[in-house]
């Protein structure tokens, strides 16, 4: 059963919350509201795949959009969906160089996918950019052919993340010992 009514702001900024972690609250909320699923929380001009895009949630992302959220170059990025990356860079170039919600780039999304196919693509179309903030984005989830994609184009090794870590200490924190070894052949520290 569908309501009729517009969501609260409160359920949106929720929704949008959980789905940059918690897919069973996801699930949850969108089971009892099907209107949440393309509805932007105000504050930062998110909506819920926005949310799990930057965030790496594949899984997330993948449920929303099995649920019909319209796909985007950033989430395409993220989830290393490359003839889909091709298709919206044909129809604007300039996506290649695009940031999304929180001024976050093409480039950091692509690095969660450790799609280095893609970051080419990107850099053949005038893209690129942010090479320092999608290093973190490759660590985390430990993408090691991109994090080599990226020092090799210049990204540094001692760039601060948004908590004001390395790229060494994430590695190190999250065990990434081959990760780590890398960034410090590059002159990481922590």
């Amino acid at each position: 059963m569908q309501p009729t009514e517009q969501p609260s702001p409160e359920t949106i900024e929720e929704f949008v919350i959980s789905s940059h972690f918690n897919l069973p609250k996801v699930q949850e909320m969108l089971e009892q509201e099907p209107v949440l699923l393309n509805q932007k929380w105000t504050k930062f001009d998110e909506d819920a795949l926005q949310a799990s895009g930057h965030m790496g949630r594949r899984d997330i992302a993948e449920y929303l959009l099995a649920k019909g959220a319209p796909l985007t170059i950033f989430a395409a990025a993220m989830l290393g969906r490359l003839e889909d990356v091709e298709r919206f860079l044909a129809d604007d170039p300039g996506l290649a160089s695009a940031n999304g919600v929180h001024g976050i780039s093409i480039l950091y999304h692509t690095a969660l996918s450790g799609n280095v196919q893609i970051a080419d693509i990107l850099v053949a179309h005038g893209g690129g950019e942010g090479t320092g903030a999608a290093l973190h984005g490759a660590v985390r989830p430990g993408q090691i052919g991109m994090v080599r994609w990226l020092l090799a184009r210049g990204a540094d090794p001692n760039v601060l993340d948004y908590e004001g870590k390395m790229p060494l200490t994430v590695a190190l924190e999250n065990g990434r010992k081959e990760i780590a070894e890398i960034l410090r052949q590059h002159g990481g520290t922590e």
